[in-house]
């Protein structure tokens, strides 16, 4: 598959790494946020073995929190938003996701989707994405999951999403 391909070599150049690094570097950039994330989304997308060690790989460097970060520095900013969503759900929406989802628990990423549906209440795109992302931080059949619905349900997410959806 040549997105597989693709990936893989981007990975293997170092894109992860550098896309963190961009994130890190121009916190007040939404272009640059938003770039990197979409960037770490795409690289990491799939569900094959290389997919999930590129996933691994960029939870090394930091793609979780970077991801939470940019949602955190430019709320107002619907399309990075939904862009750093996707980056969550794919970094933990797979069966070996277990520790990336208490990254992202840890990061805070339950809170900053709750606060992305709040903030763009019209924006469907971020609508769809950021309960996703709370659905797949939360899933799971380990003794933690309970604890991470129980936080989303703390952080708003049951309102959010009925908002959202009326």
């Amino acid at each position: 598959n040549l997105a597989e391909a693709r990936a893989e070599r981007a990975a293997e150049a170092g894109a992860l790494e550098a896309a963190v690094a961009a994130t890190r570097a121009h916190p007040h950039s939404e272009a640059v946020q938003q770039w990197a994330c979409a960037a770490l989304r795409n690289v990491c997308n799939g569900v094959n073995p290389a997919a999930i060690a590129r996933k691994q790989r960029a939870a090394r460097a930091g793609a979780i929190e970077a991801a939470v970060a940019a949602m955190r520095a430019h709320p107002q900013a619907a399309a990075l938003q939904e862009t750093a969503c996707g980056t969550l759900n794919i970094c933990v929406g797979d069966a070996a996701a277990l520790p990336r989802k208490q990254r992202a628990v840890a990061a805070g990423a339950i809170e900053a989707a709750v606060a992305a549906m709040r903030a763009h209440p019209a924006a469907v795109a971020v609508q769809q994405a950021a309960p996703m992302a709370v659905f797949y931080v939360c899933s799971g059949l380990d003794d933690a999951a309970a604890a991470r619905w129980r936080q989303a349900a703390e952080a708003g997410a049951l309102e959010a999403v009925v908002t959202a959806m009326t």
